[in-house]
């Protein structure tokens, strides 16, 4: 008998969805893919992703994004369909973030999050979302790419997290009581190309399983409590210091993404 670890393992692939959660088949019968092929050119970006945050240009860190149709000094592409984000040390006084814990704004930084939510619902009960990053590690650097959201917080799910050091976060807040869920995996060279993939099924009324891989390699589960019918943000960001430790770094930061992918399965 498959184990559902091993069945997740297996499920490299849109054609085995139903038996990567041990469903029927007339279960998930269609996949749809719902975001690819997006950094092939700023038009694509631009359908595919809007600039900054979904709430604006501040968050938890000292990084304030800035990034539009008409600024890419800090988001751009680069080469054939790879995303960078730049963050740049300031010298001059901003003030501090307007989010909480309202840390003094110390970089110009990157962020981009999709247009397209992720719903996980009885119509579209698995979701993939994957991508390949080139992510900085150092002190004082803060790389994200991560769900959460749309209409309140919790949900949260974090695809990549580096919080100033080789250690990637995989984490999942649950929703139901408060309280983390982390799988931390030590990686050799964050700064090289290593994929980030989340394997998201439905598995009751209001939960979800969240499986996490890094280089293919299933690395945890946990349980999204909580999840199902609430819309979720997808966020690629480069924020600063706060959680990853202060100092950052006095130059410039970058954090490169290339075949980002979403895909659903449809009931």
């Amino acid at each position: 008998m498959v184990t559902d670890r091993r069945r997740f393992l297996i499920a490299g692939s849109a054609g085995l969805l139903g038996a990567a959660v041990g469903l029927p088949r007339a279960a998930a019968a269609t996949w749809e893919t719902v975001l690819n092929g997006s950094f092939s050119g700023y038009p694509a970006l631009e359908s595919a992703w809007h600039y900054g945050y979904p709430w604006g240009s501040d968050h938890n860190g000292t990084a304030r994004m800035y990034g539009s149709a008409a600024d890419h000094n800090h988001v751009y592409l680069e080469g054939s369909g790879v995303l960078v984000l730049r963050a740049s040390r300031i010298t001059w006084d901003e003030g501090t973030s307007s989010k909480d814990p309202y840390l003094p704004i110390r970089y110009h930084s990157g962020a981009l999050h999709a247009k397209q939510q992720v719903v996980i619902s009885d119509q579209f009960p698995q979701w993939e979302v994957r991508g390949e990053f080139q992510a900085p590690s150092a002190r004082g650097t803060w790389p994200a790419f991560w769900l959460t959201g749309a209409n309140s917080w919790p949900p949260e799910s974090d695809i990549l997290e580096y919080k100033g050091d080789a250690r990637n976060w995989f984490n999942t807040y649950k929703n139901a009581g408060g309280g983390w869920s982390n799988t931390i995996v030590n990686v050799s060279n964050p700064g090289g190309w290593h994929t980030y993939r989340a394997w998201i099924a439905k598995v009751s009324a209001t939960d979800a399983d969240i499986h996490y891989y890094l280089d293919g390699n299933w690395v945890g589960q946990h349980r999204a409590a909580n999840f199902v019918n609430k819309p979720m943000w997808l966020i690629l960001n480069l924020q600063m210091e706060g959680s990853s430790g202060s100092p950052g770094p006095s130059g410039d930061t970058f954090y490169r993404a290339r075949d980002v992918y979403v895909g659903r399965s449809r009931a």
